[in-house]
């Protein structure tokens, strides 16, 4: 069984990228025409959210270094210890959804901190891959095609994140703790 997975995993990328292309030229399509126009819509979207981009890293930057966000965290500490939720691990909470860098700059110094097969660093490693960075998509991506109006997909955002959050920690509890 093992194997069969270890072979599926290690062929599943380059078969991807070999069939894609195939099956477009076999249906008449100008594949590499169509990968250059398709690489030069992609650079101008790159170059349109650059400004989002950067405002959203600038921000963020000015919320780690004033120690807003340390504050943050000493004041819910007493409240998610209560409930269950290592206080270590909110620093990770509040930056996730603002910036996937930043956010695994946090793991990277919880698991560092706490070492990867404790259950903070776990807790850090499935935070990681359940939450998203909300804020970052709605500002650079939102931003980029000028979405105006996105206070539900805000709402939601943090919903989800609130609740991966809680999953996470339930489901690192059931394995690990």
């Amino acid at each position: 069984m093992t194997e069969a997975v270890l072979a599926v995993s290690r062929w599943a990328i380059p078969l991807v990228i070999f069939l894609i292309p195939a099956y477009g030229y076999l249906r008449g399509v100008a594949v590499y025409e169509a990968f250059v126009a398709g690489a030069e819509d992609g650079f101008k979207v790159a170059i349109k959210i650059i400004p989002f981009l950067v405002g959203m890293l600038v921000a963020i930057s000015i919320f780690r270094a004033s120690g807003a966000m340390d504050l943050f965290a000493r004041a819910l500490n007493p409240v998610l210890h209560l409930v269950g939720i290592p206080g270590e691990v909110l620093p990770l909470a509040v930056m996730r959804p603002l910036s996937g860098g930043g956010a695994l700059g946090v793991a990277a110094e919880l698991i560092g901190n706490y070492g990867p097969d404790s259950f903070i660093g776990r807790l850090a490693s499935v935070m990681q891959g359940t939450t998203d960075t909300t804020f970052y998509v709605l500002t650079v991506y939102f931003g980029s095609v000028g979405v105006r109006r996105y206070r539900y997909a805000l709402a939601l955002g943090l919903i989800a994140d609130i609740s991966s959050l809680i999953a996470a920690v339930f489901i690192c509890r059931l394995m690990f703790g």
